[in-house]
């Protein structure tokens, strides 16, 4: 089972690019960040018809999540528990039915800029309720993974340039320290099971040429529970979409399981 995340930046500027790399890569699954849209103004349609099942959690202009899947899904949820009165749509999880049932959660952390101030508060606060949440998967000892844009720098290696982002929300010593909670829990963080060292990167910036100089940082991860680790084959970044015409300033992560 292939299972991709891609933080799109909005799915009308990429109406066409997203589907070109849908018919490239054929994930069986697609966890998508950034939709940017209500879930009646999502185009379903141009996924349906390349055999995904569309499910949506959106929101007008901003933020949204959304699952695609060519197996199907049960047990779809909308939104993190844990506080009901939140507006940001930002989580989606489902079951993925294929040979191995696994549980798949989708999420857009919170960017948290400017730190201090109430965005941050939220970003911190946010980053509970996912730990919490994951505190009750984990219980259940089945395979599930939680994969998207954490808007988390993990370390220094994971920028090109990491003085840039001292003091930034991204990579804030209460940030990482909030990321290591939840990995320390017993996640295999997939790409570093895979691949270590610095120069792999998920974002670079639309400003100052950061593409051409390779002026990225790491921040599009997937955390697996135990049971999913043990299925893991792989995982990868297809960093070369970034340099295509219009796209994403994320570009997609992926991993291959024996599922």
């Amino acid at each position: 089972m292939k299972i991709a995340s891609f933080n799109i930046n909005g799915v009308k500027a990429r109406i066409n690019a997203l589907p070109d790399w849908l018919d490239e890569a054929q994930p069986d699954v697609a966890l998508l960040q950034e939709i940017k849209s209500v879930d009646e103004a999502f185009p379903r349609e141009v996924f349906e018809d390349r055999g995904y099942i569309v499910e949506t959690h959106g929101q007008k202009g901003f933020n949204g999540v959304a699952i695609l899947s060519k197996l199907p899904l049960e047990d779809v949820t909308r939104g993190l528990p844990g506080d009901e009165a939140d507006e940001q749509a930002r989580w989606i999880e489902a079951t993925v039915m294929g040979n191995q049932a696994i549980r798949v959660c989708g999420l857009y952390l919170p960017n948290g800029n400017p730190v201090p101030g109430p965005k941050y508060d939220y970003k911190l606060a946010w980053m509970k309720r996912m730990q919490a949440r994951a505190t009750e998967l984990l219980a259940l000892e089945e395979p599930f993974l939680m994969a998207g844009d954490y808007n988390i720098i993990p370390q220094d290696e994971d920028a090109k340039r990491p003085e840039a982002w001292q003091e930034d929300a991204l990579a804030r010593p209460e940030s990482r320290a909030a990321y290591r909670r939840i990995l320390n829990m017993g996640f295999t963080e997939a790409f570093r099971a895979r691949q270590n060292g610095p120069g792999h990167y998920t974002f670079w910036d639309y400003q100052a040429g950061a593409w051409s100089r390779n002026d990225g940082i790491r921040i599009d991860h997937f955390l697996l529970s135990p049971e999913c680790a043990d299925l893991l084959e792989d995982c990868q970044i297809d960093a070369a979409i970034r340099g295509r015409e219009k796209p994403s300033d994320h570009v997609p992560i992926w991993v291959q399981l024996r599922a």
